[in-house]
Parts: C-alpha cells; structure tokens; sequence
C-alpha cells in the first residue's frame, strides 16, 4: 500500500505532466483555430486616409514643380490643379509604395534603395544680377535648370526664385510610413503629365466643361492649352530625370508616348475601317500627305486589307480588341507604369514588380470601362464634364459594342462615327435593348478581379487594404 506521500507525489506529477499536454493542446487548438478562423482584416473605407498628408503637400510640391516666369503660361498650367479631382494615379503610387515598405529592407535589394531628399541636388544659380533678361545669355532660359522649383515672377533681375523648402512634416512622414522622397516625386509626376493630357484631350474632344467648370479651351484657348500641356509633360519629364533612375524613366516616358499613340488609335474604331487618308479639321476636310520614304519606317497595319471575308462575331471580337489596346495605351499604360515605377524604386523583386504592374493595368482598364459605362448612365452635374460625349465624338466603347454584338446593323453606324442624323439615337436604343450597360459593367468587373488577384501578392497590410477598397470603388463609383 502507497505512503499517503508517495500518493501526493504521483498525483501532482501527473497534475503537471496532463497540464503541460493540454497546455500544448490548447496552444495547438488555438494556432490552428486561427488558422481556420482568421482575425478579421482592418477594413479600410478610406484610401485616401493612410496617406492624407502626403496627398495635401502633393498639391504644393506640384506647385513649386510647374511654375513659369511667364504669368499666364503659370495660370494655364495651373488651372486644372486649382479644382478637385479624383487623383486616382498619386494615389496608387503612394499607396503601393507604402505596402512595399512593409518588405524588410535587407529584401529589398534589387537596386540600391535611394533614400535621400531630392531637393539636396546642386542647382541652376542662374544669370547675375546684373544682367537683365534682354541681356541674358540666350541658353540661359528664364526657366531654371532646376525644375523642381519655377520662377518668381517679381524677381525681375535674378529670375529663379528660392528653393521651395520641404516642411519638416513630410519629412517625418517619409520616414514613419516608409515612402521615399522620389516614389513621393513619382507620384506629383504622374499626376503632371495625367493634367497635360486633360488640356490636350478637351482641345481634340471640343470639351466645354472639366471638374465642374469651363475646360481649358473654353476658359483660354486651344493654343494656350495645347502650350500647357506640352508645358506640363516638359516639367514632368525633367523632373523624371531628376530621380536618377532609368528604368523609371524610359517606363514613364514610354507612358506619355503611348497617351498620344491611344489617341491616334481613337481616330477610327475598328480595324475594318480604311486607313486614314483625309482628316476633318473643323468642318474642312485635309488629305494626308503620302510619304515620300525618305524615313525608312516600319509603319505596322492596323486595318485589314479587303475584301476580307470574316464573321460577324469576328468583326465584333476584332473591335473589342482594338478597344481594349486603346483603352491600355489611354489610360492603363500610365496607371500600369507608375505602378511599376514605385515599385522598381522600392527595390524589390522582379515578381512583385510584375505583380504591380498587372495591378495597375487591370485596374486602368477596369476604370476607363467604367468612364465609358458612366458617359450612358451618368449627367453632366456629377459627371463634372459632358456626359454622352462618346457617341457625339463617334466613339464606339464597350456599350455600343455590346449592342453591335447582339444587333449587326449598328455596325454600319460605327463605321460613319454616328454621323447621320438618328445615328446617336438608334445606337442609344440599342445599348438599352442589348443590356450593353450591364455587359460593360461585367467587363469592367473582370479586370477588377485580375488586379485584385495581381494585388493579393502584395504583403498584408491597411495600405494594401485600401488598394483593395480602392479597387473595388472604382467599379461601383457615379462619376
């Protein structure tokens, strides 16, 4: 028989042994109820909350960025900055910067993380004092060098005026959420050359309103809009220069070429319309001159030599394509390449890079089908710009090609560009009788998806949240 000692002995050591076991069954029960039921993600209703502050200073840094000796050219430049936008393109650079920041640095090692203040660079002192701008030398333009800063219009005989002084508060803000001064510059840049495009496209679109007021052609003219925007992509590009990388730059440049390659593409709808020979110019008609090829080019072919026979879905299938590569070189390529542009100056892997920029590319189309969807359900006053300008301008975008689908003899109407009198008419009751809205809306949801999917790849965090939140608004927004 046991000693009532020995008894008490055994008894606690197998107290402890079945406490340490269910101890450890507790701890294994509450890693894997995690694992099945996951802390609920910070829901993010807010993109534009993570980076506040940055998206503020970002206005002024633009400010300092676009500044001319010349006071109109400086009020041109600056008017479309003066009213609220949707600053879409900043947003995503800054807010897939900082989710990248959550990558431990020392994984970070693709290229050498570049994280001094741009503004340390040696800058243009300019002509002296003594000379006026008549005397000047005539290299020296009256613009500085350094275009991170304009030109004080008062300061009559030393034109450039003092370095625009970065507050103490974006830098700490750099700092504390892991953004770098030039993924900060990258995005004021990419907003600078999304604005020249604005002024360019109302001149092309006779658009007369933008952001809620007058466009740039109405309230200057189209020369002085034109001038601006071709203003604004110089100071965008040397600025670009400034952040002393390469690849961003020739991905940023190729961006800009690719707006104006989109815009040409926009000159016809479907590859089954003939080459452009002639051109409408305010009711005059202008031939094309034919090359005299001296300038060896490759000129690729974009029409299909006829007679062609193709099916209808085909011919359907076909415009669709050449839609969606217009709407990338319009719209995605900048989103995608700014993207991309942040990432590469994040350092990190090649994978996430690619991953970021498939994100940018499938949320800028994704939003430029829903500015075509908006254009047929959307008016003016939300809109803040024309609403049913599409089919007036003879464009055919996601909805009348979703009625031509279904309905073969509006394809005719693409053709002509809607101009006959009832064209606009008929191509809108088809879209109705098609459900060409709801089918756009599909599409656009699509795109939605591969972002999110491309985006998911990033490190968890409220930045990526807001992405996501951001993603999925683009889709459900009314203007």
């Amino acid at each position: 028989m046991l000693s009532s000692h020995l008894r008490r002995v055994l008894v606690n050591r197998s107290y402890i042994a079945f406490n340490r076991h269910a101890s450890s069954y507790s701890a294994a029960l509450e890693a894997a109820n995690k694992l099945v039921n996951p802390q609920p993600k910070k829901i993010i209703n807010d993109p534009f909350a993570l980076v506040s502050e940055e998206m503020k200073s970002m206005v002024k840094s633009i400010g300092a960025l676009i500044g001319s000796g010349h006071p109109t050219l400086n009020r041109v430049a600056s008017y479309y900055f003066e009213a609220k936008g949707k600053n879409v393109r900043p947003l995503i650079v800054l807010l897939v910067s900082k989710s990248l920041a959550e990558i431990p640095i020392e994984e970070r090692t693709r290229i050498a993380i570049n994280s001094s203040d741009i503004n340390d660079q040696e800058e243009f002192k300019g002509v002296s004092s003594a000379m006026s701008f008549a005397g000047a030398d005539p290299e020296h333009s009256i613009t500085p060098l350094r275009i991170l800063y304009g030109i004080n219009p008062k300061m009559i005989l030393n034109p450039l005026s003092k370095p625009f002084e970065q507050s103490v508060d974006v830098k700490r803000l750099d700092e504390e959420n892991g953004i770098l001064p030039r993924q900060r510059r990258l995005a004021e840049i990419t907003e600078i050359i999304h604005t020249s495009s604005l002024l360019h496209d109302d001149v092309i679109d006779i658009a007369d309103s933008r952001r809620g007021r007058p466009s740039g052609n109405i309230a200057f003219t189209n020369k002085m809009s034109i001038l601006a925007g071709d203003f604004l992509l110089a100071r965008a590009s040397v600025a670009l220069s400034r952040l002393r990388n390469n690849e961003v730059t020739e991905l940023m440049s190729t961006a800009i070429a690719n707006l104006v390659e989109g815009e040409f593409m926009q000159l016809k709808n479907t590859v089954l319309q003939p080459h452009l020979n002639e051109i409408d110019n305010a009711g005059e008609t202008k031939r094309i001159p034919e090359p005299t090829g001296r300038v060896p080019l490759k000129v690729p072919e974009y029409t299909l030599q006829q007679p062609v026979s193709i099916s209808h879905e085909e011919n359907v299938s076909a415009a669709f394509e050449y839609y969606l590569h217009k709407t990338y070189l319009k719209t995605a390529s900048l989103m995608s390449k700014s993207a991309r542009s942040a990432a590469v100056l994040s350092g990190c892997n090649d994978e996430l890079i690619d991953h970021c920029y498939n994100f940018g590319r499938n949320l800028g189309l994704c939003f430029q089908i829903v500015d075509d969807m908006l254009d047929y359900t959307t008016n003016e006053e939300i809109l803040g710009k024309p609403a049913g300008a599409d089919l007036k301008l003879g464009l055919a975008t996601a909805p009348v090609l979703y009625a031509w689908q279904i309905k073969p003899e509006i394809g005719p109407l693409i053709a002509r560009k809607f101009s006959e009198p009832g064209d606009i008419e008929i191509a809108r009751a088809a879209v109705v009788e098609a459900d060409g809205v709801s089918k756009t809306k599909k599409l656009a949801e699509k795109y939605r998806d591969a972002a999110l999917e491309h985006l998911r790849c990033l490190p968890e965090s409220d930045s990526r949240s807001a992405l996501e939140f951001l993603a999925n608004a683009v889709v459900t927004r009314s203007k």
